[in-house]
């Protein structure tokens, strides 16, 4: 029988890769003392580094990145609209 990767909750992730960013130990040093293989430690820390910046990111901006996606839809929407109006106006024989 194979035997089972091991998981790791991400609380648990947390915990080495705050140690790690700190520095006040060696990335060998926190891999025996959590029963860690060293390169896990340092993914967890890179991908830790890389996500940083979007998970400190000013929320106002995502709001407003939103808010202007949902005005260029509903303008999208209004032009639709009228060109379908004209075109059974047309059809319909009502435009002057």
């Amino acid at each position: 029988m194979k035997p089972r990767r091991k998981t790791y909750t991400g609380a648990y992730k947390a915990k080495i890769v705050v140690e790690a960013i700190k520095g006040q130990q060696t990335i060998n040093q926190l891999a025996s003392k959590y029963g860690v293989h060293p390169n896990l430690i340092t993914e967890w820390k890179k991908q830790a580094l890389s996500g940083m910046p979007q998970v400190l990111s000013d929320r106002r901006g995502r709001g407003e990145k939103a808010e202007e996606e949902l005005k260029a839809q509903l303008y999208q929407q209004i032009g639709q609209l009228k060109m379908e109006l004209e075109w059974l106006k047309k059809k319909a024989g009502l435009e002057s």
